[in-house]
C-alpha cells in the first residue's frame, strides 16, 4: 500500500529538488504508513482522513503528476474500495493510472498495479466485459516486465481465472489457476 521511502527519496533527488521536499517526503512517509496501520485496524474513516492528508503533502512537495501522487491516489482508492464507495475509488484509480503511464511509461510494473486495481473495482461490481482487458493488460506488462515466473504474474492469472468463474469459463479459469499454482511453488 506504500511505495518505498528510499525509491521515492532517490527519485527526489534525481531531480535536484531541495531539503523542503525531503521534510515534506518524511511527513509522507509517515502519513502513508499511518494509513496502513489505521487501514489494516479496520479503521478506514479515520485512514481515508490521513490518506488525504498524504496526498495533499505529495502534491505540494512534488506537484500533480508525480509518481508519489499516483501512489497516494492509490492508497485512497483502496480505501474506498473496501468500504464499498467503488463511485469514489473509480476516478482515483484513473487517475493513478494515467500519472504512471505519463511518469514511469505504459509498460511499468506500477502500471501493472494500477490497471489490476482499477479492473478489480469492474470486477466486484460485475462489470466483467470491462475488467477483463485491464486484467489482460495487467498480465502482459507483468510478463513482460518482472518476467513470467514473478509472483506478481500469478496475482494477474489468479485474478483472471477468478474472472473466468464468474462468467462461467472454467476451463480457462483452470489453466489460469494451474499456471499461478506453479509459480506460486518455486521457492524463492
Amino acid at each position: 500500500m506504500k511505495i518505498i521511502m528510499t525509491s521515492l527519496l532517490l527519485f527526489l533527488f534525481a531531480f535536484g529538488i531541495g531539503a523542503a521536499v525531503h521534510a515534506q517526503g518524511i511527513e509522507w512517509e509517515t502519513l502513508n504508513d499511518e494509513a496502513t496501520s489505521l487501514y489494516k485496524q479496520g479503521h478506514y474513516d479515520r485512514a481515508v482522513v490521513v490518506a488525504k492528508k498524504a496526498l495533499a503533502v505529495a502534491e505540494e512537495a512534488v506537484g500533480r503528476d508525480h509518481p508519489a501522487v499516483a501512489t497516494s491516489l492509490n492508497n485512497l482508492a483502496l480505501l474506498y474500495k473496501t468500504q464499498g464507495q467503488y463511485a469514489q475509488a473509480e476516478p482515483l484509480y484513473r487517475r493513478s493510472l494515467a500519472i504512471y503511464e505519463k511518469a514511469l511509461g505504459p509498460n511499468h510494473p506500477a502500471v501493472a498495479t494500477s490497471l489490476n486495481n482499477l479492473a478489480e473495482i469492474y470486477h466486484t461490481q460485475g462489470q466483467y466485459a470491462q475488467a477483463e482487458p485491464l486484467y489482460r493488460r495487467s498480465l502482459a506488462i507483468r510478463e513482460k516486465a518482472l518476467g513470467p515466473n514473478h509472483p506478481d504474474v500469478a496475482i494477474s492469472l489468479e485474478n483472471m481465472a477468478a474472472l473466468f468463474r464468474k462468467t462461467g469459463r472454467e476451463k480457462e479459469a483452470e489453466v489460469l489457476e494451474k499456471r499461478a499454482a506453479d509459480i506460486r511453488a518455486i521457492k524463492r
